[in-house]
This record gives structure tokens, C-alpha cells and sequence, in this order.
């Protein structure tokens, strides 16, 4: 397998439902938070351009265990599924060593903001989501 965009993710208190575990909406920030981690911070970190104009499509994700508190993080585990010239599926996992909570799906598209219309992935970002297609 190629490698998977690893981000971790402290669960918080505000987190936390009246059930005791992760509030099923709240799994959504924990996707957002490794999608902004993959495609813009760590870019700017290793001097390349962040990507710019990437909308979300479509979400779906599957609750497999509660997560409830605890003092160490998780990890948002991310991989490309499937790429196109215009989008992409983007796969993860919000797992630890031995438990895996939430498995979930999300297709980006790429987007011209000033044109208000898709626009066909950079050469640069095609290289770089390549790192992390498993398909």
C-alpha cells in the first residue's frame, strides 16, 4: 500500500455528546481538520504550493465504534481512492493501534474561484495526490 496522510486529532471535551462518546456531526471537523493538515498545511511546510479551490462534493461515512474521551489522540488516516483530472475520492479512517471508529469517503473537486466553475487539477497537485493513490 502506498503510504496514508496521517493526522492527529486530540478528541475534546466539546467533542463529546450527551452519550458519552463523539458526536457523529463532530466526526465531519475531524475529517475537515486532516483534509486542511494534507492539502494546505503540510504543502506549505515542505515549500509547495497548498491547493486552492478544492470543494467538497460529496460525504459519506460509516459509524463503526463510539470514540469517547481520552488523553491521546486519534489518527485521521487519508488516502486517495480514485483520481480523475477534475476530482478525486478522498478514503479515511479515524482509528488508534486496534480500534477503527469511523471509516468515510468524501469527493473533492477541484475549483476556479474567480470563475466560479471545476477546473482540471494542476500537474503539481496531480504529483502530489499521486504520493497517496492506492487505486
Amino acid at each position: 500500500m502506498k503510504q496514508r496522510h496521517v493526522f492527529p486529532r486530540m478528541v475534546r471535551f466539546a467533542d463529546i455528546d450527551s452519550l458519552g462518546h463523539v458526536n457523529n456531526v463532530r466526526f465531519f471537523d475531524y475529517l475537515e481538520d486532516a483534509r486542511m493538515a494534507m492539502f494546505h498545511i503540510d504543502p506549505h511546510h515542505e515549500g509547495e504550493a497548498p491547493f486552492k479551490g478544492l470543494v467538497v462534493a460529496r460525504h459519506e461515512i460509516d459509524y463503526l465504534r463510539p470514540l469517547t474521551f481520552r488523553p491521546y489522540p486519534v489518527r485521521v488516516e487519508s488516502w486517495v481512492s480514485e483520481l480523475r483530472a477534475v476530482r478525486f475520492a478522498l478514503e479515511y479512517e479515524v482509528r488508534d493501534d486496534s480500534e477503527v471508529f469511523v471509516r468515510a469517503t468524501s469527493v473533492l473537486v477541484s475549483y476556479d474561484v474567480e470563475r466560479q466553475a471545476p477546473r482540471r487539477l494542476s500537474a503539481a497537485e496531480l504529483a502530489y495526490l499521486k504520493r497517496y493513490h492506492v487505486g
